[in-house]
Formats: C-alpha cells, structure tokens, sequence
C-alpha cells in the first residue's frame, strides 16, 4: 500500500517524481502495489488513470479545494497542523482501512508526513509501516515564518511548530522512516533520535535529460514551479538585484524563467529588460540547454532540489545557494558553483560567461556526478537494501519473542 498526498502522475513536479519512481520501481520488481491518494481536478483523476501501467489497483477520492480549505482552516485552533486537514478525506479513509484490512499487505509506504493518520488508522494487525518525509515539512514552514509579513509570518510559525510536534511522535511509530538527503535525515535524528532512519537520494533519468551541442552565451535560465513562493523569492531577487547589474557590463544578456503557473507578480517581471517569463512549456529540455548556465538563489530550500538534478544532468552548469548545494550529493566548486551574496552571484556567473573553458569543465562534471551518484537505480538500491534490513529484523524480533 503506498499513500502519497498528490497524484503521482505524471511526474512533472518534486512531490510526485520521488513518489513515481518508488512506485514504478516496486512494481518492476513484481510487488503488487495499491497506490492510494486524494484528487483534487479532472486532472488529477485523469493522473489516476494514467498511473494504472505502473501500479496494480489505484484508490483515489475527490477532495474538492473549497472543502479542502475548510478542513485545513478547522485545524488552525488545534493541535492538529492545517496540512493534516488540506489532505484529509474520511472516504479515503475507509477505503484505506478497508483494503488493508480484507488484502494481504506485507508494507504500507507513507509519502509525506500529511498521509500518515492514513496508515495509523489501520486495524492493530499491521504490517511493516515505512514513512519517507523526503523533506522535514515543518523546518519548511518555519522558514516560511522567518521570511513572511506579519500576520502570515504567525500562521507559517503556528503550522511549523505544531507539525515539527507532530513529525516527532510519527518517526516512532513506524518501523522506519526515510529522507531524501543527509540534511534532513540529521534534523530527522534530532527530532526523534529513537526512531530508525536512514536516507535514500532523489535520482534523474540522464537517457532523458541529455546535453544538447551548443549554447547562447547570452542566455541564463531559472527552472522551476513558479506557484512555490521560494521560487518566487529567488527569481525576484535574481531579476532586482543580480541581473540589472550584469546587464551594465553586458547589455545583451538575457534571463529566462522557465516554469508553470507563475504569477502576476513573476509575469511583470517580463517587463524588464531581457527578461522572458514562459509559464507551462511542453519540455523543459530545449529551453534549459540552450543556456550558458542556470540559477538557483534560493534562500529556502528544503530537501533535493530536482532542477538543479535536472540542469546538472544536461551539461548546463548551476550557481546556486549554498542552501540548495546541501539537496545535491556534489562538491561546491568541482559539480556547481555557490554563492552567498550579490557579489559572489556576480562573481561566479562573470566567470562561467567569460570562460568557455571553465564552463565545459563543469558541465562536464556535473553530468558525470548526476550519474554516479543520482541515478534512480542507485537510488532505489538503497532503498531495497532498507527492506531488507527492516524485513530482517522483523524475522529476527518474532523468533526471539518465540524463544
């Protein structure tokens, strides 16, 4: 049984790449796989369907966003977190309980913290319960907190607080718990040091994302979601502060934001000069490779940050925080670049436009790193060899108790 928050398909976006490859890759290893998640759109129940090719049997209820919302605000004076209630759905429920109680389930998986009272809800013959958190949600909330007006800064405060509450309590009650970077398994470990966790990485399929022969060298590019306010963030900062004074030294340089559902605020930015803001493109692939490099000055950033996967994975080299380098199994200064302020931005971007030479050596290692070492086969390795051991120790705990 694998309960995750969103439709996990097509997998176009963070929360539903990880999931889709867990998924896809349990049932090619002949495991008989129940996905089991709440829909909001025609979309989603259109995702639903098209997630059947890699899953046996798919158990999905419609949660329409006006009662969604209404549940998510009910929680707001308990201490439940408001997440819980974004994604609640009493028919799931059932349906859930249901399924686990009348078929045989040797696992139950947990995608997001928001879907455990799904698996918890079970009857007392439980099988084995894995939640992979894949990011720690409630530091996401409290850094939302810290860079937020009042009064949005209390509510983002309020949810991080009681969700970090609720996260200690869950890690116990499952016989593992997962994350997708060593970052996050060490807040993990502080939350709950008693829990067992351990850590598997986000992958990139590098047959898909390929580098592509040439580039513009007067083109830099920003790939990503634009409805994630930390995309925002990054890109308005990039476009005020980063850009303008590039654009001194060399007029003709352009940035393009490449991403889906941007709002008013990221569209009027195509109004500065060399700016182009596309919205929803049918591949990402052309616009990212046509680039002398991407950015990524994200100032929150929470677990791995598949963008910069992605533009790694095609030869385009990445200047990024030093937040976002912490998702990323590679080596600030060998794989990517880093940078902290205005100037460093400065700095390392004026090095890779003026140096061809530099720049192909850090495509090139970037690539070679995205294969080695986030390959979704490594990836999923790990996480078999997890099962095992958790499976293991299971035979190993009933034998004791029958001595």
């Amino acid at each position: 049984m694998f309960l995750c928050h969103r439709v996990p398909f097509p997998p176009v976006s963070g929360s539903k790449i990880r999931a889709f490859h867990m998924i896809r890759h349990l049932s090619a290893q002949g495991h008989t796989v129940t996905v089991a998640c709440p829909v909001r759109s025609a979309e989603d129940v259109e995702g639903a369907r098209g997630l059947a090719d890699y899953c046996s049997q798919s158990i999905v209820e419609r949660v329409p966003g006006l009662t969604a919302g209404i549940r998510m605000l009910g929680r707001v004076p308990t201490p439940s977190p408001s997440s819980f209630g974004y994604f609640a759905s009493p028919r799931l429920a059932r349906r859930v309980r249901n399924a686990l109680a009348t078929d045989r389930h040797d696992l139950v998986i947990v995608h997001s913290s928001s879907m455990a009272p799904y698996a918890l809800g079970a009857s007392d013959q439980r099988p084995l319960r894995v939640i992979d958190f894949c990011d720690m949600d409630s530091q996401k909330w409290r850094e939302y907190g810290r860079h937020q007006p009042f009064p949005f800064s209390l509510g983002y405060w309020l949810e991080g607080v009681k969700l970090e509450r609720v996260e200690t309590r869950l890690a116990v009650q499952f016989h593992l718990c997962t994350c997708a970077t060593p970052a996050e398994l060490q807040t993990l470990k502080q939350l709950a040091p008693d829990a067992s966790c351990d850590w598997f990485p986000n992958g990139v399929d590098s047959t898909v994302f390929q580098p592509a022969d040439g580039y513009d060298p007067q083109l830099i590019a920003f790939l990503g979601r634009m409805d994630y306010y930390p995309n925002q963030q990054a890109v308005e900062f990039f476009c005020r502060e980063v850009l303008s004074r590039l654009q001194l030294r060399r007029p003709a340089l352009r940035f393009e934001v490449i991403g889906a559902d941007p709002p008013r605020a990221i569209r009027d930015l195509a109004r500065l000069p060399g700016v182009t803001v596309t919205g929803s493109v049918a591949d990402v692939r052309p616009h990212v490779t046509r680039a002398a490099l991407t950015v990524a000055p994200l100032r929150i950033a929470r677990g791995t940050q598949n963008k910069v996967l992605e533009s790694m994975a095609m030869g385009v080299p990445v200047v990024c925080s030093p937040t976002v380098s912490q998702g990323v199994d590679a080596v600030p200064g060998e794989h990517l670049l880093c940078a902290s302020s205005t100037e460093e931005y400065l700095s390392a971007i004026e090095r890779l436009l003026d140096s061809p030479v530099l720049r192909g050596q850090l495509a090139t290692a970037a690539r070679d790193r995205v294969v080695s070492h986030h390959s979704w086969t490594g990836a999923m390795a790990r996480f078999d060899a997890m099962i095992r051991a958790l499976q293991e120790r299971q035979v190993m705990q009933r034998m004791t108790a029958a001595a």
